[in-house]
């Protein structure tokens, strides 16, 4: 089948690229002219581990190209996705769809034979009906349903981890009210029928809320796992073992129960708030998502102050060694990542800030600028410190020197705020040691 993308961010690059590797002929659009010089020059525009190799090795088979053309890209298309930006909204919080609109203001004029618009990016409930409407206004000489769908398709892909979860995901969610556009979309996911990969048929509204409603409850779970995190810290139990104890049930299950400083990411923090703005336009309470944007909001601010807490009660004159910016390993994403509310809240304390990420330096430096000092590697950052602070858990940071960082360090204090490392096996190398809800 043909496939056109319109967006080469995140998803729809990593969407493409995998449709094209079942085979499918994919042309991936868009309007930032470097972008598509660069992915056409072989370059990749975002880090995903994999990602590099599985473009160059669909680009070179000829089912994968990048253009500026939507016109050139839509001949002949059986699927147009829309994967664009959805942030949120300055001011009120609601997903920002001014991109899903134009776009399908755009697909509009080149429709010329019955094709399926689907919206790939996490959009609130009710925009498939408003992209059909927008379609349908645009050109008044088509009928829908007949000369054209459109229907939900949320993408449940984990940065680092993408690849994978494309291709061997644990359920397709499609949206769609007419059998046409549901078989161009079975055709599209049949080569994961031999996996037997679920895939759950439903109307638009209901795909869209599924992605949230995942989302949300995700989120959910690791502020959950967090605020227990706070308890064990005041009673002396270990919230790794509490997590262990409760995920070992097949009704809660282990995953999302790593208590940290926080969730970030271009996923929970915009869709938890875009489903509580949803729900108050419909007059629906949801105290319970709008309890965990807050609890997420103030968890990671309060970080700075354990930091504080392990220097004596201040970071005046103090030289913090950060490792990790990026929200999670394995990407170069910094949206919403705690690193952005831990370390202004350092400096604002007087401390000096030296950084080290191994793929996020390059993103991070567009928020912190000259405010940090750049550095080459872990033990590059900890020259001259008074403490580390390991802010994401990149594998790079899992079996550091002991011996190495006591030489370099002024004071040999620690503070793991993803729980890497083992408190006793840090005290008995002689360092001041704090970590999340453990004792």
């Amino acid at each position: 089948m043909r496939v056109c993308m319109i967006g080469t961010g995140y998803v729809g690059l990593v969407s493409g690229a995998c449709f094209a590797d079942f085979g499918h002929d994919v042309v991936c659009v868009d309007k930032d002219a470097s972008k598509i010089e660069r992915l056409n020059s072989g370059g990749i525009p975002i880090y995903e581990p994999g990602l590099d190799k599985l473009v160059a090795d669909n680009v070179a088979a000829g089912r994968l190209s990048f253009t500026l053309d939507l016109a050139e890209a839509m001949k002949g298309a059986d699927a147009v996705f829309i994967a664009v930006g959805t942030p949120s909204r300055r001011g009120d919080g609601h997903a920002d769809l001014s991109y899903v609109y134009a776009a399908s203001e755009e697909i509009a004029a080149y429709i010329d034979q019955y094709v399926v618009v689907v919206t790939k990016s996490t959009v609130p409930v009710g925009t498939g009906k408003e992209v059909l409407d927008i379609i349908a206004k645009a050109r008044p000489d088509l009928k829908p349903g007949v000369d054209f769908s459109t229907a939900s398709n949320p993408e449940f892909l984990r940065e680092g981890a993408a690849i994978s979860d494309f291709k061997r995901p644990d359920r397709v969610v499609v949206g769609a009210e007419e059998e046409a556009a549901r078989d161009v979309m079975r055709e599209l996911y049949r080569p994961l029928f031999i996996n037997e990969t679920p895939i759950v048929f439903t109307n638009r509204v209901t795909s869209e809320l599924i992605k949230y409603a995942a989302n949300a409850f995700l989120a959910t779970k690791i502020t959950f796992i967090n605020e227990m995190a706070d308890i064990c810290e005041k009673t002396g139990a270990n919230v790794q073992e509490v997590a262990k104890g409760i995920g070992l049930d097949g009704r809660i299950g282990s995953k999302f129960l790593h208590a940290g400083p926080g969730y970030g990411g271009s996923c929970f923090p915009k869709d938890t708030l875009a489903l509580v703005q949803t729900a108050k336009d419909y007059g629906v309470p949801t105290k319970i998502v709008e309890a965990v944007v807050d609890i997420n909001d103030t968890r990671k601010k309060a970080m700075a102050d354990r930091v504080k807490e392990a220097c004596g009660g201040s970071l005046k004159d103090k030289t913090v060694a950060v490792l990790g910016l990026t929200f999670k390993p394995n990407t170069d994403d910094m949206r919403d990542s705690p690193s952005l509310d831990v370390i202004p809240a350092m400096k604002a304390d007087g401390a000096t800030v030296r950084v080290h990420d191994p793929e996020g330096m390059e993103e991070a430096e567009k928020s912190f600028g000259e405010t940090v000092t750049w550095c080459d590697g872990p033990y590059h950052a900890m020259e001259g410190a008074d403490v580390v602070v390991l802010l994401t858990e990149w594998d790079a940071y899992r079996a550091l020197d002991f011996k190495k960082m006591q030489s370099l360090l002024k004071a040999p204090i620690f503070v793991d705020l993803r729980n890497v490392y083992n408190p006793e096996t840090m005290r008995d190398h002689g360092f001041s040691y704090v970590s999340i809800g453990r004792p």
